[in-house]
C-alpha cells in the first residue's frame, strides 16, 4: 500500500464531523467521498459533495457533474479515470442541508485536517480546476467574488482556472455572464485535451 492510499483509507474512515452533522436537518452519517491517486495531472477542487453524491460515493454524479463534463469537455470514462483525474472537494462529506432544505457549507475543519496531505500526495498536477468560492479562496488565498475571480482567469492560467459552481442555480449567472462560455471555455477544454492527452 502506497502512502497516498493509506491517507484515503485514513479519510474514508473519517468520523470528526458525526457530531455536526447528526445535528443537521438531514442527520446523517459521514461519508468521505475519496477519489484521488498521484499521478492525476487534472485536480477538481470542489466544494463538497451533495447529497447524490453522499449515496452513490462517486464525486459530481449528478447534473452539476453532466454540466462540469462539459465545461470540459470530457466524457464520464475520463472524468472517473483516477489516473488522469483527482477530485477533491473543500470537505469530502456532504455536509447536509439546514432546515429550508439549502446546501450547510464545507466544515472548516475537514479542510485544516486533510488538504495539506492531500495536496502534498498529489505530485503530478499540472492542471487544477477551481470549482466555487471555497475552493477558490483556499487555493488562491483570494477574497474576491466568485465573479471578480473567474473573470481574473487568464492571472492564473494555464495552469489553474476558476470556475463557478456548475449547479443549476448558476444558470442565471451563465446567462448574465456569456463571456464564460465564449472565452474562458474554449480555452479550459483547449488546456484539458492538452494535459490529458495519452500521447505525451
Amino acid at each position: 500500500m502506497t502512502g497516498a492510499d493509506a491517507l484515503g483509507r485514513e479519510i474514508a474512515a473519517c468520523r470528526l464531523c458525526a457530531d455536526r452533522f447528526a445535528a443537521t436537518h438531514t442527520a446523517h452519517d459521514p461519508r468521505p467521498v475519496v477519489w484521488f491517486r498521484p499521478g492525476a495531472r487534472l485536480l477538481i477542487a470542489g466544494q463538497a459533495p451533495g447529497a447524490r453524491v453522499h449515496a452513490s460515493g462517486r464525486p459530481f454524479t449528478d447534473p452539476s457533474g453532466d454540466r462540469l463534463r462539459d465545461w470540459l469537455g470530457i466524457d464520464e470514462a475520463t472524468f472517473y479515470d483516477l489516473s488522469r483525474v483527482a477530485v477533491v472537494p473543500m470537505a469530502f462529506c456532504f455536509p447536509g442541508y439546514d432546515a429550508r432544505k439549502a446546501d450547510l457549507p464545507p466544515p472548516p475543519l475537514c479542510a485544516r485536517t486533510w488538504h495539506a496531505r492531500v495536496m502534498g500526495a498529489l505530485d503530478s498536477v499540472e492542471l487544477t480546476i477551481l470549482v466555487g468560492g471555497h475552493a477558490q479562496r483556499w487555493h488562491l488565498g483570494v477574497k474576491t467574488p466568485v465573479t471578480e475571480t473567474v473573470k481574473g482567469w487568464r492571472a492564473h492560467a494555464p495552469r489553474v482556472f476558476p470556475l463557478p459552481h456548475p449547479s443549476w442555480r448558476n444558470t442565471a449567472w451563465l446567462k448574465k455572464n456569456p463571456w464564460f462560455a465564449t472565452e474562458l471555455l474554449p480555452v479550459l477544454r483547449a488546456r484539458v485535451q492538452e494535459v490529458l492527452k495519452d500521447d505525451r
